[in-house]
């Protein structure tokens, strides 16, 4: 059964009165945490789209650069999609909620952040008010700054990324402890840990464009170290 299957069970009890926010306290284990990463991804993206104003059709077509949506599953995700995005709860309750979840600072939080990033970047700009509430979510979650400012020099794109904020280490770190954060940093986003670790196969194309910035940033600084 795929996640957007599973997702579907939960409409019905949805539309049976129960709240969307409730769903989490049911999803805290494998292999419901993988259904749990999704519904929080298309939750919390729903009143992330609303953050600066406006739903576009292109933050709502966000999912797609998050997600793997087959033809026959995508009114699924838009019936998950709507409901957040009607609900009176607030995006803080949807945060804590998912934050329950897991430990504070799991990589699960941190894989969740970055899909919540592409969401807000998905229109081609990164709005004042987006950050604000990515940086609320990055406090609930209990990520750091470092890790906030990782993925925003990755995503954002509107200054070319530091390959040192990529690996989230000090410009002047040894090239020792660079490698080590590079290796780890590899290790943490292949596709098979990251399903083990609660997020579904359905999104693991977000491994591959990490992979890529990663590498990108390790051959930079050995480059410039080279120079």
């Amino acid at each position: 059964m795929s996640v957007w299957s599973q997702i579907a069970e939960i409409i019905n009890a949805l539309r049976k009165g129960e709240s969307l926010s409730a769903v989490f306290e049911r999803l805290r284990t494998p292999p419901e945490r993988s259904v749990g990463f999704t519904i929080a991804v298309i939750a919390l993206g729903a009143k992330l789209a609303k953050a600066d104003g406006q739903v576009t059709r292109t933050e709502v077509a966000a999912f797609r650069r998050v997600f793997t949506i087959q033809p026959e599953e995508e009114s699924n995700a838009a019936r998950v999609f709507n409901l957040a995005r009607q609900d009176v709860a607030g995006f803080d309750q949807y945060a804590e909620k998912i934050a329950a979840m897991f430990q504070p600072g799991d990589p699960v939080l941190v894989d969740l952040l970055e899909g919540l990033f592409k969401v807000a970047c998905a229109d081609g700009s990164f709005h004042p008010a987006e950050e604000a509430f990515l940086t609320e979510v990055t406090r609930i979650f209990g990520l750091d700054t470092r890790c906030f400012n990782c993925l925003r020099a990755r995503i954002v794109g509107d200054v070319a990324p530091d390959p040192y904020a990529v690996l989230a280490v000090a410009p002047d770190a040894p090239m020792a402890e660079i490698k080590a954060a590079y290796r780890a940093a590899v290790r943490d986003s292949h596709p098979d840990v990251m399903v083990a670790r609660g997020v579904p196969p359905e999104a693991v194309q977000l491994a591959e464009s990490r992979m890529r910035d990663i590498n990108r940033a390790w051959e930079d600084i050995q480059a410039s170290r080279a120079a």
